[in-house]
């Protein structure tokens, strides 16, 4: 949700096709059906954004070049099915403020030598966890009847099991940003 009004939601569609064949009401008969759910309706109101999104990965590594520092989206894309983004380029931030603040403070360089790998590590979880959700909840090409029966234990394994549903959440709502990430 972006506001309590307003959310972002996304329909898996060809990557290659034109948003003009998306109409307004194509896209909310659409949510209807797959929002659907017993003594709930989905409001509708005015689409203000619409665009054919990529799902792509990508990662730069090392993600520094001497006192040049990448972060966000400059060193790695997600695709959005994990929502992972903006919260991997905070964490980048976070990590390098940390680096920046000891050399301001000491002229130590030890946390920005080690900004890179320390970021990495936060980075390939997320790309690991965007993966998965991503081959969980959408269909593709050349599936075939195996891989979608995989695909439907997968989701019955995420939302029967206590311990798949912990683990879901921890990776959907934030791994930590503690000393583990901040302190190699």
């Amino acid at each position: 949700m972006r506001t309590p009004q307003i959310g972002r939601l996304y329909l898996q569609c060809d990557p290659y096709e034109n948003i003009d064949g998306w109409s307004d009401e194509r896209i909310w008969q659409e949510l209807q059906i797959r929002l659907a759910s017993e003594g709930w309706k989905l409001t509708e109101g005015p689409i203000l954004q619409k665009g054919v999104t990529g799902m792509r990965s990508y990662v730069v590594e090392p993600m520094q070049y001497g006192r040049l520092f990448l972060a966000g989206d400059s060193a790695h894309i997600v695709p959005p099915t994990g929502a992972k983004g903006l919260n991997l380029a905070v964490a980048d931030v976070q990590v390098m403020a940390r680096g920046l603040k000891q050399f301001y403070a000491t002229g130590s360089q030890d946390l920005l030598n080690k900004y890179s790998q320390t970021c990495l590590r936060r980075v390939w979880k997320v790309q690991r966890f965007s993966w998965w959700m991503t081959s969980m909840l959408h269909r593709f090409p050349d599936e075939n009847p195996f891989d979608r029966r995989r695909q439907l234990a997968e989701l019955d394994y995420v939302t029967s099991s206590p311990a798949a549903a912990k683990t879901l959440a921890e990776n959907y709502v934030g791994l930590p940003m503690d000393d583990t990430y901040l302190d190699m």
